[in-house]
């Protein structure tokens, strides 16, 4: 065998072997910069949605829950809740639910998809404190014509038992809805749409 021979055949395989390592190494190295550009964990999490079982919530209790940073809650209104939600329309800012702060299937007097249970963002839309849950007839001094629901110390507007606000607050709008759907009676998906599963 002649030595030229040799050589070129050597050449060849170090060009062959020499590409093939290069190009595991760009892979190599491509692979956390294409990895960067995804989500990280924390805001996927940010964003995904809730599974929460609303079975031990009894009537007139509320549950707190977190999604995407904020408190979410969960309140399981009487029958005597739900007769007062009619009652004070004329002292409500927006008793239709008009200004977007829910899903079109939660644009009713209720503000929910099932009426006993309301879910709502527990966030202030004045300048996001979080109002305490408030269900019984106020005292005194939180005025005679509010018959409970949310109240914010921060800078005092009321919401009702659907969180919609009441006129001439510093809150300019009704608290928001998330989007949401029931798994089954007892459990509840916050963050993804739809009247069922």
């Amino acid at each position: 065998m002649d030595n030229r021979e040799t050589d070129t055949r050597r050449r060849k395989f170090l060009t062959v072997a020499t590409a093939g390592v290069g190009g595991v190494g760009l892979i190599a190295a491509s692979i956390p910069f294409v990895e960067s550009m995804s989500p990280s964990e924390a805001a996927k999490a940010a964003g995904a949605a809730v599974e929460v079982d609303i079975g031990p919530v009894g009537p007139g209790m509320l549950l707190t829950v977190e999604w995407r940073g904020k408190p979410v809650w969960i309140v399981h209104r009487t029958d005597q809740m739900l007769d007062l939600l009619g009652k004070h329309d004329n002292q409500l800012a927006d008793p239709q639910s008009k200004k977007l702060q829910q899903p079109e299937y939660a644009k009713n007097a209720t503000r929910s998809i099932k009426p006993q249970y309301l879910i709502v963002i527990g966030v202030c839309t004045h300048l996001g404190c979080i109002p305490s849950y408030r269900p019984d007839m106020a005292p005194a001094d939180l005025g005679s014509d509010w018959s409970g629901g949310f109240y914010c110390p921060c800078h005092g507007s009321k919401f009702d038992l659907a969180g919609r606000v009441f006129k001439n607050m510093p809150a300019p709008r009704n608290l928001e809805i998330p989007s949401h759907k029931y798994l089954s009676d007892t459990h509840l998906l916050i963050g993804k749409d739809g009247k069922s599963a």
